[in-house]
């Protein structure tokens, strides 16, 4: 389980939120999360594969050139994982950071909760 877990958190970062092709990004979502997911951010609460697909459309688009950087190991405890991670355009500073944690069910994503760090001043 732990290592299907660091796979998840990883995948997630690369395959889902980094991932400019719609295609690819659809058939991840379709292999990394459960069909019932909900994905919690600061904002909304997003519920399973369409509003997620439609969600990580819309706000890869909005920074196309940016790529998420893992900026910790992953850990796995049980059936939950997590992952501190920043983004921005590849080789700068990131321009945010935050964590993931993940729930998982039947090795696949059920639920993704994202916190943002605050952004220093």
């Amino acid at each position: 389980m732990k290592d299907r877990t660091h796979a998840l958190l990883f995948r997630n970062l690369q395959e889902v939120f980094g991932e400019g092709d719609a295609v690819r990004r659809r058939a991840a979502i379709k292999e990394l999360y459960t069909e019932d997911c909900v994905i919690y951010t600061p904002k909304e609460a997003v519920l399973g594969h369409d509003a997620l697909d439609k969600f990580s459309g819309e706000l890869r688009a909005t920074h196309p050139h940016f790529v998420y950087t893992p900026h910790s190991k992953p850990q796995a405890l049980h059936n939950a994982g997590r992952i501190a991670w920043g983004s921005g355009p590849r080789g700068d500073a990131p321009e945010y950071t935050g964590w993931d944690v993940i729930i998982v069910r039947n090795g696949q994503i059920a639920a993704l909760y994202v916190f943002l760090d605050a952004e220093s001043s």
